[in-house]
């Protein structure tokens, strides 16, 4: 049972770091819209210690309420940042964050309500975080529709009870607080939809990624099984023919190897098929899938890009692309080829997620991944060169300009 629940609540937390992935591409539609329910909570603060000072109250108490009402704002902003990371196994309530803030909304609306004399604010507040809570699809839409109703049952009260002493700015409360559950659900929905897409636009490029893999599996499956079943008949037809006719077993083994020759060409078609890809595209590619991933991603490009060895900075451009996506932070990453003195120079630096491993600058600590990439300046004649900051980790590929390149 400690074994399944450490690993549900390992799942849960790998959910929660991808969801937070996912959406640091939409960060600033995050703060907008967390900025307008903060707007919207802040104007009902604000007209209700414009009443209590149109009415004449001492200082103290209007100022009380003001500072109540902040200390809402604050309590409302720890469910509220809770929900831009929540996945579908994100509990309601998360008791140790959540308590404090419906404790202070339940006193802030209590008091309010109570030195205000208006229904309605007593009760705002307390409904407001309410909604701010992870509720199951459906859920929400019920509750904001029951709040709304109590609200507006709750404001003809007071528009009752209040009608001689009544204002502009006593109307502008009563309004705000009534709509203030509806804007918070609509910006909620809006949020939600975003990133639902995002996460869309991120399933849509893994899933052009693995169709490319299954197609590459299976070209290799057609072409290999093909040879293979080819080779091990003719060497059993040899086996069979060497007792009584060496001749005509030496004939077959010959043909094996020459069947053997011809897979070694496919499989060497096949893969400069899938290496012939231009450098421009192949830069365009991890661009593309580092944004669909939430990177904040920015590439420069030589102009004569097209004259670089695609042969060996391809599979290079690939690798560390993927590197990215596996073991940064996912917040930004440079790209760039460019040509000087002879040769192309690619750089990749990222930013570096907290719990990565150390990776030795001599690429011998950063496992295959960066011993490949070495393998493949090396046989190009260039060098790897890794760099590990902070907060950053940089890989510089080199390699010569071939001679017609070079001309």
């Amino acid at each position: 049972m400690s074994s399944q629940s450490e690993h549900a609540a390992a799942s849960a937390a790998a959910e929660a770091r991808t969801a937070l992935r996912l959406t640091r591409s939409i960060t600033a539609t995050w703060w907008y819209v967390a900025s307008a329910i903060l707007l919207f909570e802040l104007i009902v603060v604000f007209l209700s210690v414009s009443t209590l000072v149109e009415r004449g109250s001492s200082s103290l108490v209007p100022g009380a309420l003001g500072v109540g009402g902040l200390l809402w704002l604050g309590a409302t902003w720890l469910p509220l940042a809770d929900y831009r990371h929540r996945t579908d196994t994100t509990p309601l309530v998360i008791w140790r964050r959540h308590l404090a803030p419906l404790l202070i909304a339940a006193a802030y609306g209590l008091a309010a309500g109570i030195v205000a004399g208006i229904w309605v604010i007593g009760v705002l507040p307390m409904i407001q975080v309410l909604l701010l809570l992870s509720w199951p699809p459906g859920v929400r839409l019920r509750l904001v529709l029951a709040g709304t109703a109590l609200l507006v049952a709750l404001a003809v009260i007071d528009v009752r009870l209040a009608l001689v002493e009544s204002s502009t700015v006593w109307f502008q409360l009563i309004f705000y607080s009534t709509v203030l559950p509806v804007v918070t659900v609509s910006s909620l929905w809006w949020w939600d939809v975003l990133v639902t897409l995002d996460r869309a636009r991120t399933s849509e490029a893994k899933l052009a990624a693995t169709q490319e893999r299954l197609r590459l599996a299976t070209d290799v499956h057609d072409l290999q099984g093909h040879h293979l079943q080819v080779i091990a008949l003719q060497l059993e037809l040899a086996e069979r023919l060497m007792p009584q006719d060496p001749a005509a077993g030496m004939d077959q083994l010959r043909a094996a190897r020459a069947s053997v020759d011809d897979a070694r060409q496919g499989t060497r078609d096949l893969a400069t098929r899938f290496r012939s890809v231009p450098l421009g595209d192949e830069l365009a590619n991890a661009i593309d899938l580092l944004r669909a991933a939430g990177t904040k991603a920015e590439v420069t490009v030589d102009p004569d890009v097209s004259l670089a060895p695609a042969s060996a900075l391809g599979p290079v451009i690939r690798e560390t692309t993927t590197n990215v996506l596996r073991h940064g932070a996912g917040r930004w990453a440079r790209l760039s080829l460019t040509r000087s003195d002879g040769s192309w120079r690619y750089e990749i630096s990222n930013d570096v997620a907290n719990d990565a491993a150390d990776v030795v600058p001599d690429g011998t600590g950063g496992g295959a991944g960066l011993e490949g990439l070495a393998r493949r300046a090396g046989e190009a004649g260039g060098e790897l060169e890794v760099r590990r900051a902070a907060e950053t980790f940089t890989v510089v590929v080199t390699v010569p300009a071939t001679g017609e390149d070079a001309g």
